[in-house]
Order: structure tokens, then sequence, then C-alpha cells
């Protein structure tokens, strides 16, 4: 855009007023900066109540600047701030990643006195919504009963989708139910909250009584099915989708698809996004679906795959840069990394996430004196400061490496107070190296931030087993038992002939039970010929030392052992799939010692590749050894 020089329209701020809004709508920030300068210069920005002034409120906030959209705000006196003025910055901070801001300058109009109208509920039920923050929300409805204003169906879609995202479905339904009139987003939104909170039933049915679907409706259902496994459904749904809808899936529906297929570990599925990705984009790969796919083949254990696509790409931005990196980090490949971050820097600015994932990797390869020096690096070479993501790779990556007095002082000197992630990784590096007497400290301060977290109390109840202090894990057992806090149940999954297999530990509940505990006993005899000896040592058992012998209690720990749900899962792969095919579990706890040394095993004695996803990375077992180096 060419802007006229300076003085042409220092006596027709009008003129001025309508190039600001041209930048609002554009978005032009450094177009409306050399404005507002030259209203600086010609002394027309001057009066705080002027219409020059608001204009330039607007465009600010518009640009998403809400540093300076926030200063102008505060310039004018509250006896010249209008409803506008306060809804505009509201939505600039809803917009712009302050929800937190938006809530409290709510509360601040509320206190001067100003009547809030639809826009501005809008924006509050938009940042509660981000917030999950019921409280507010449910006050703001309250304010448009009370206040009378019109409920149309973009302010009722606004409340319903708040409520949805705050888990209340029934408050949502109500609004759904009241509403005479409903738009394909009011289906939409109740279709989210549905299968979010009520299961895959209700919000089927929900689907299919939506008189209109749109991109977004099919895309959701989708996700739905393969967030839940149930592959096949999926897969008629977007042949429906093609056939009915659309000619094409645009790049949100794919970048949606290929999400869903990164969380539940759906390869095949992804990989038919990549097919049509190629037939109907060819070469011209948009940068999100690009993104997208390197995230998914990383996720799902093909992490070469992803290398190939991120090479292929015409153009990576952060994001991109940062799908690569992490995607490395969770398979272990640390001098990737390292090699691969140079070439980062010529081509996109790193941001804190891409320091995450570096010192991530560096934590899961050993790589000490890298990790301390890219983390000492971040305020003076690259201007990033350390957030609590960083500090708790730090802590990890030094625990890990038995360096737990410098991490411990590096969590007592940190700026910013440690959460449960800093404590929790200082914990299960004690639990590692068998520091009980710190361990028992980090418990108490990881009540104190999350006293239902029974992650911790497994953690330190087998310290003490390890320790010998069985007494103290049972009395810590009986604690957590107490007060109604149940462990997480470790569950495997894989993906045989269409369908997601689940199975939990001793779990008997699958069609194939007796055969899969049969292959197991092959398994375990291959195993035990192959120099597999179960450690039981951090094994607990519930029955008092006193009601059983120690034989009987050896052979019940081993046999719990044997049971784990990644063995099921492998015992059930071996009689389902053809010999030397590649196997994906995924776990979603993180693996045990035992569990790891049969895996290996198991990997030789049947010439299989296995790749687990555990709740940190993967491992790749081949031939006997692990992607990790067993360092993990």
């Amino acid at each position: 855009m060419r802007w006229p020089a300076d003085g042409i329209c220092a006596s027709l701020p009008h003129h001025y007023r309508s190039l600001l809004r041209v930048c609002a709508r554009g978005a032009f920030l450094e177009e409306g900066q050399k404005l507002h300068t030259a209203l600086l210069k010609n002394g027309l920005a001057d009066p705080p109540d002027s219409f020059i002034h608001n204009a330039l409120l607007h465009m600010y906030a518009a640009c998403g600047c809400t540093s300076s959209a926030a200063r102008l705000f505060d310039q004018i006196p509250c006896t010249h701030r209008d409803i506008v003025d306060w809804t505009t910055l509201m939505r600039c901070y809803g917009r712009h990643g302050l929800p937190r801001h938006a809530l409290l300058l709510f509360r601040a109009m509320r206190v001067e006195g100003v009547r809030p109208d639809e826009v501005t509920l809008l924006c509050l039920f938009n940042a509660c919504s981000r917030l999950g923050d019921i409280v507010v929300g449910a006050h703001g409805h309250l304010c448009m009963i009370k206040n009378g204003l019109p409920f149309t169906v973009t302010a009722s879609n606004a409340a319903m989708d708040m409520y949805a995202k705050c888990g209340r479905m029934c408050d949502a339904r109500r609004v759904f139910e009241e509403m005479t009139e409903r738009s394909v987003v009011s289906w939409t939104v109740i279709l989210s909250g549905a299968l979010k909170w009520e299961g895959l039933e209700n919000g089927s049915r929900i689907f299919y009584e939506m008189p209109e679907r749109n991109e977004v409706g099919w895309t959701v259902m989708i996700a739905g099915f393969l967030e839940r496994g149930f592959r096949k459904e999926a897969s008629v749904l977007i042949g429906t989708m093609l056939s009915s809808s659309c000619s094409m899936l645009n790049h949100v529906t794919l970048c949606s698809i290929l999400s869903a297929c990164s969380l539940s570990g759906d390869l095949t599925v992804g990989e038919w996004v990549h097919a049509y990705v190629r037939k109907t984009m060819g070469n011209d790969l948009h940068l999100m679906v690009g993104t997208g796919l390197v995230d998914m083949y990383a996720k799902c254990g093909r992490i070469d795959t992803a290398s190939q696509v991120f090479e292929n790409m015409s153009y990576r931005n952060v994001v991109a840069w940062n799908a690569m990196l992490n995607g490395l980090a969770m398979h272990g490949r640390g001098e990737a990394v390292l090699s691969l971050f140079p070439r980062m820097i010529s081509e996109a600015q790193p941001d804190d996430i891409t320091f995450v994932s570096i010192l991530s990797a560096c934590s899961h390869s050993g790589m000490v004196d890298q990790g301390c020096r890219y983390f000492c690096d971040l305020v003076p070479v690259y201007c990033i400061e350390p957030k609590v993501e960083h500090y708790a790779c730090m802590v990890d990556l030094l625990g890990r490496a038995g360096r737990l007095e410098d991490a411990l002082v590096l969590v007592r000197e940190m700026p910013i107070p440690p959460n449960e992630v800093v404590l929790g990784s200082l914990l299960a590096s004690c639990s590692l190296h068998g520091k009980l007497q710190l361990g028992e400290h980090l418990l108490k301060e990881l009540i104190q931030i999350d006293p239902f977290n029974v992650d911790y109390h497994v953690l330190l109840s087998n310290m003490y087993t390890l320790a010998g202090r069985c007494d103290k894990a049972d009395f810590l057992r009986q604690v957590f038992k107490k007060r109604g806090i149940r462990k997480v149940p470790g569950i495997s999954s894989i993906h045989v002939n269409g369908q997601v297999h689940q199975f939990s530990s001793g779990d008997k509940s699958h069609p194939r039970t007796q055969e899969i505990y049969a292959m197991l006993d092959v398994m375990i005899l291959k195993l035990r010929l192959a120099g597999y000896v179960p450690d039981t040592a951090s094994q607990t058992f519930s029955v008092s030392a006193s009601q059983i012998n120690d034989a009987d209690e050896q052979e019940e720990k081993e046999q719990a052992l044997f049971s784990h749900s990644e063995k099921l899962a492998i015992a059930f792969a071996l009689i389902s799939t053809k010999p030397g095919m590649t196997l994906r579990i995924f776990k979603n706890l993180r693996i045990c010692q035992d569990c790891h040394a049969a895996i290996k095993l198991i990997s030789s004695v049947y010439n299989r590749e296995i790749i687990i996803r555990d709740r940190f990375r993967f491992h790749s077992f081949k031939q006997g050894s692990c992607s990790c180096s067993d360092y993990w």
C-alpha cells in the first residue's frame, strides 16, 4: 500500500480514520504503525477521547498487537470508554492467546458499571471455552438472560460451545433444545461435545440426525471413529463424505484426520491420506498437510518416512521443523536432532517449542553436555526466556544421568515455581538411582500440588520395595487406597486387520484369550531358554508375607509379570500376523524394565521388529536390541 506523505492529511483526521480502518481489516500492522507515527508527529493523536485514538486501538487489536492495544485502552479516561472499546480489547486478548486477560477485563468492566452487549458476551464465552472456566461462563449466560439480550444463533452457539468445552453437556443440550433456529454449526458443536463426553454411540446418533452436514461435522465424526480405533467405520465415512458432500477433502479436514491418526496410531488411514494427497496435490504439498504427515508418521513409528516427507516439502516453517525435531527426539535420535538444528536456523527462527524438543532429545540420548550448553544459550544466543517445560527437560536430563544434586540445585534456583512435571521427573530419577530419602521429601511436595496423582505414590512404593522396606510400601498403598486413589491400569493397543485390540494386565476378555495365553506360555518358555530371567524386584504383592511362602510368592510375581499388557499384545500379534511382520504397539504408561528386557529377546527369538510407543517415547526392538540403548 502507498500512504500519503506526512502532513498532507494533517487537516483531515477522518482520512486517517479511514486508513486505520483499512489497516484493521487487512491486519496491516506495519502500515498502521507508520500512520500512528505520522499522527503523533502532527499532534492528531494527543486527545485521549478522540475518534483517532479509538481507531488506533481497534487497529492494534485487529493486528494482534495486544500490548499496544492495552496501552491505548488505558489512556482512554474511564468516562470515555464505551462498550466497543472494552469488547475490542477483550476480543484481542481472546484471539491472541490471552483468554485469562479477557476474563479479568470483563470483571473490570462490570466493576465500572458498563453493561455488556451480545458481542461482549460472545468474547467472554470464547475465552471461557479456551480456559474451561464454567463459573465465569455461566455468569455470562445469566447476564444475557437478566439483560434481555437476544439469543441469536451465534450467541446460543457460543454459549453451547462454552458448556460443552467445560464438560457440562446437560447445560449444552438445554441451550440446544431451547434454540428456535439451528445452524449446521449448532449441530456440529453439540456433536463435538457428545463425542468427547458422552461417547461414540451418542455422538453417532446426533451425527445421523443432522439435517445438514458441513466438512467440519464430517471431520469431527471421522476423527471420533479413528481416535477410538474404529478404522473401518472411519474409512466408510470418508468414502461417503467424498461421494456425497464434496469432490475433494480440504487441508483442514486432512489435517484433522492426520491428527486423529497420530493420537490413535492408525498408520493405515494415515497412509491412505498420504496417497490421497499425492494424487490430488501432486508435488504441491500444502504446508499444514505436510507438517501433519510428518507428525503422523513420526507418532506411528515410521520416523524414516517422516524424514522423507519432511525433506520433500518445498517450504518449511518453524511448526514443520518442530514436528520433525520432536519426532526424532521421541525416537531417541538425539544426534540427528542436533545435526538438523543448524539447518533449521538457516530457514526458520527457532522458538521455545524447538528447544523443548532439543533438550528432550538430549535427555533421551544421554547427551548431558550438549543439553546443558543449549539450555545455557537460550537467553544470550536465542533470546528465549526458559519456561517450566525447559526446566523439566533439564531436570530429566540431569536426573537420568545420575546428577541428582545438580538437578535439585536447578529446581531450587528456578525463577518460577516448579510444577508437578518438574518434581515428578526428579522423583522418577530418584527411583531410577535409589535415592529414597530425597524421594520421600519430593512426594510430600507433590502431594501439595496434586494429591490424587497415583503415579508418584507408585514410584515411591516401588522404591520402598526395592530397598526392602515392604512395610513402608504396604503402608503407602493403604494410604492412597483409603483416599480412593487408584492406579492407572497399563493398557496396550495394537492394530490388526483393520481393528484395534486392547489389553490390560492379566486381561482375559479377548475372544481369543485361550489362544493368546497358550501362545504366551510358549513365548515365555522360549525366552527362558534364551536366558530370560523375570525381574521381580519391584513387583509388589498384595497378600501378607505370613500367609504365603517365598516360593509361591515368587511364582505369583512372575506370573503377574508374564501377563503385562504389552506381552499379551505381542502374544496376540504372533498368532494373528504373518511371520516377519513388524508389530506396532501403543502403551499408555512407561514400559517397565522386565518387559523391555523380554521384548528385546522376543525380537530376536521370533525375528520380528517390534515398535512400542509408551507414554514418553518410542522403542524399536530389533535383533535383540532396542533403539533407546537401554537408556529411557
